[in-house]
């Protein structure tokens, strides 16, 4: 018994039944948006991967279980040059969908290295800040952490991916918020950047700068870039208190909502399972943040604070602009809606993720003798 006891004590169940519940909720939206759209016997496709990926992730979980996370900060530098190499390889040689190069085809398996080099950036960014905690004073001190990130960033830039370095700014800002980073310097980079917004507007492709532009306004290209913003206000709004009900919403059924398995499924579930659906993803995603935040406070040594903040912030970055972009209150940046958008890649870096987290509670200062 008290052995049963003590490993229950080493297991984050609530984060467990959290992140089960998330994923089953988006295989089973996945299989709604796609049921009515998608000829034939492929229209099982879509749930038969994200689910046969799922197991995978957490199969990955169990043997992440199995060592110790600590190990991970002497593989920082080495995973760095793997993600270089493997954002390279997409620059070179990848394939591109939907105006933008970002896949590796390997055979039949096509994979996004930009998704899972979010997850290799928090623990390469994680070894370095580990020994410069509490040491970000100067620009001296936080460039050479700044230029560690600019390389793989401007590599997704180029391809090109901006919500995807969007999400690497996202993570270096919350990591080295936990680092400790002098907010006067803070202060003194945001003033610049936004004084530079002028002159990094000229460098965006023309289809990014319309994203932003029908952001404020959609009526501006209703039939082209702001018709993903109004078909996704019009599902959300129809959905009402209580939804249309799965397999039963108009706009995701009749293929009006564009990409509403993967970027834009919250507006499904906005219009299949209404207000109080929607609240409640929000709310069991919020559960899950929150717990992160209590194993980055209860992380035993400095690099897992780092990695727990790291993911952390990766996670309420995604929910926040995905979330955000279907209500109209955030641009349109391609950004997936953590184990719930289809996507093999994303959905196996976020399971992994939650399996350092697990590992990282497993060591938590309160079992340490």
């Amino acid at each position: 018994m008290f052995k049963k006891a003590r490993w229950l004590r080493r297991i984050d169940l609530p984060l467990i039944v959290a992140v089960l519940f998330l994923i089953i909720m988006g295989i089973v939206i996945i299989g709604s948006a796609t049921h009515i759209n998608t000829p034939g016997e492929e229209r099982y496709w879509y749930v038969q991967r994200q689910s046969i990926f799922a197991l995978l992730g957490f199969f990955m979980v169990f043997i992440l279980m199995k060592f110790d996370y600590r190990i991970l900060e002497g593989w920082g530098n080495k995973l760095y040059i793997i993600n270089l190499l493997l954002l390279l390889a997409v620059d070179i040689g990848g394939h591109s969908a939907l105006g933008a190069q970002r896949w590796i085809q390997i055979g039949p398996i096509s994979f996004q290295p930009s998704e899972f080099s979010k997850l290799i950036m928090i623990i390469a960014l994680a070894s370095i800040l580990d020994e410069r905690m509490g040491k970000l004073n100067t620009f001296k001190e936080v460039l050479p952490v700044a230029l560690y990130l600019l390389v793989p960033f401007a590599l997704v830039l180029v391809q090109p991916d901006l919500g995807t370095a969007l999400v690497f700014l996202a993570i270096f800002c919350g990591m080295v918020f936990v680092a400790g980073i002098n907010m006067r310097i803070v202060g003194i980079v945001a003033g610049i950047g936004t004084m530079l917004l002028p002159i990094f507007w000229h460098f965006l492709k023309g289809y990014q700068k319309m994203r932003i532009m029908v952001f404020w306004n959609p009526d501006i290209d209703p039939l082209g870039s702001g018709y993903h913003i109004i078909q996704s206000k019009i599902a959300i709004g129809s959905g009402m208190l209580l939804g249309k009900g799965l397999f039963h919403g108009t706009q995701s059924q009749l293929n009006f909502l564009p990409e509403n398995h993967t970027d834009f499924i919250f507006a499904v579930i906005g219009e299949e399972l209404g207000f109080i659906g929607a609240v409640l993803v929000i709310l069991v995603f919020l559960f899950v943040l929150w717990r992160g935040i209590k194993i980055a406070r209860e992380a035993s040594d400095n690099f897992g604070v780092l990695l727990a903040s790291g993911i952390v912030s990766m996670l309420a970055f995604h929910l926040l602009v995905n979330v955000g972009m279907t209500i109209g209150i955030m641009p349109v940046t391609g950004i997936p809606l953590p184990f719930i958008s289809y996507g093999v890649s994303s959905l196996i870096t976020n399971i992994v993720a939650v399996g350092i987290l697990l590992n990282i509670y497993n060591n938590r200062k309160e079992l340490m003798f």
